[in-house]
């Protein structure tokens, strides 16, 4: 997810949030193999001061904290694999559906530095100890079926079509009850994170100041090559 992509997807969210005909929201991803391999690679390498560091982290951050404040439900259709950030979205989805394909993982330790701006939405939806065992496991894909079991995903299916089925099916639903009352039901959800802002903007500090480490770089190099 490039940078300008994070944005219209925040832009995007927050204007179907405020719509009064909008009734619940779908969030998905294009083809079939992968629903988000997490932060662009190109745009991480060409990272040469701490604010440009925090500000390219940030990207993720305000996704997480549009779909936190948008009033309406968002439901995630999680197709394939999730990386890093990809991760990060299906946790901030207040319902996450998923096909066996969906495996998820966290490779941030891989290049020197750590989940910091996704961990709080991971920690909130799978707790501390799923998100300890996916951040020190950082070259493990795990299932989707644990993916489940944690709470990621509240149901996984055998292929797309079956997803999709259930997504539409859920979707409906939902449009039929009250919206004032859904909206309330979120706020409650959610609440307890009313400080995200400030904190997602210091964990995305923390990683733009770590994607300069003399660590980071050497690996970032190799990658590179």
């Amino acid at each position: 997810m490039p940078a300008n992509l994070l944005a219209q997807l925040v832009e995007a969210i927050t204007h179907a949030g405020n719509d009064a005909a909008v009734k619940v929201i779908v969030l998905k991803s294009g083809g079939d193999r992968t629903f988000c391999a997490g932060a662009s690679f190109k745009e991480l390498v060409q990272i040469n001061t701490i604010d440009e560091g925090k500000v390219f982290f940030s990207g993720f951050a305000n996704l997480i904290n549009a779909m936190r404040k948008c009033p309406k439900f968002i439901i995630g259709r999680i197709q394939g694999k999730a990386v890093g950030g990809g991760v990060g979205i299906a946790a901030a989805a207040d319902y996450c559906m998923a096909t066996q394909q969906a495996a998820i993982k966290l490779s941030e330790f891989t290049i020197g530095i750590g989940p910091f701006v996704v961990s709080p939405a991971i920690e909130r939806k799978m707790g501390i100890a799923a998100l300890s065992q996916l951040t020190l496991e950082a070259n493990r894909f795990f299932e989707a079926s644990w993916a489940r079991e944690k709470g990621l995903y509240a149901e996984v299916y055998n292929s797309i079509n079956d997803l999709d089925a259930a997504v539409q099916t859920l979707a409906e639903k939902l449009t039929t009850y009250n919206p004032e009352a859904m909206q309330e039901t979120k706020k409650a959800f959610w609440s307890g994170t009313e400080h995200w802002d400030a904190l997602l903007a210091e964990r995305a500090a923390i990683s733009g100041r770590l994607v300069l480490s003399e660590f980071t770089k050497r690996t970032l190099k190799k990658f590179s090559k």
